[in-house]
């Protein structure tokens, strides 16, 4: 079963990655602010496409730049610290766009509804095709979803903190990861150097 999981995991590669957030932020539209507040928060938290929907003001301390992430799907729920990128993105965004409603749904459509699925698919999409993305099946919001965790992966986090950060019930969940990345392999076989060779 985890082994035709692993096999549909898209994700974007850093480097993938970095040309996305650069498309975004050259794009100079109407909503360039506010695509570039989504895609880094989503980015940073891990979120799916109806958790960064019904995100509202109240679940963002901008004092200590944190949000508290509801999860869906029964996954946990968590409060994360975004990084200085996401903070400085989100930060002008609600500033830009005048958000001081505790209730207000920071990110909507042209309509003032909560940003749709349909809406930040076709984002991934364009900006993936600005950004000179190839593989055409990485185009979905979904995979900026995987792309954290195998970035948090490949970043040494264990796979008990990862679980924690991405609000998984089952480490069996989290585990689909650590396939992308040999960093944790490398740490394994580096502790055993100098202690199992036979004589």
């Amino acid at each position: 079963m985890i082994r035709n999981a692993q096999v549909k995991i898209k994700y974007l590669t850093q480097k993938e990655t970095k040309a996305l957030f650069n498309a975004i932020e050259n794009s100079c539209t109407a909503h360039s602010i506010r695509d570039l507040a989504i895609f880094r928060v989503a980015y940073r938290c891990g979120l799916r496409v109806s958790e960064i929907s019904m995100l509202k003001l109240e679940n963002y301390n901008m004092d200590k730049g944190q949000i508290y992430c509801m999860r869906l799907k029964g996954s946990n729920n968590n409060t994360l610290r975004l990084d200085e990128k996401a903070k400085d993105a989100l930060d002008r965004y609600i500033h830009e766009n005048n958000i001081v409603s505790d209730s207000q749904v920071l990110f909507t459509s042209q309509k003032n509804n909560p940003i749709s699925r349909q809406t930040l698919d076709y984002l991934m999409k364009k900006y993936c095709s600005l950004a000179g993305i190839e593989d055409k099946s990485k185009y979905h919001f979904h995979a900026l979803k995987h792309t954290t965790a195998v970035h948090l992966a490949e970043c040494d986090m264990d796979i008990k903190e990862l679980q924690w950060w991405l609000g998984h019930k089952s480490v069996s969940n989290t585990e689909v990861y650590f396939q992308f990345t040999t960093k944790q392999q490398d740490k394994m076989y580096e502790k055993l150097k100098g202690k199992t060779e036979i004589v």
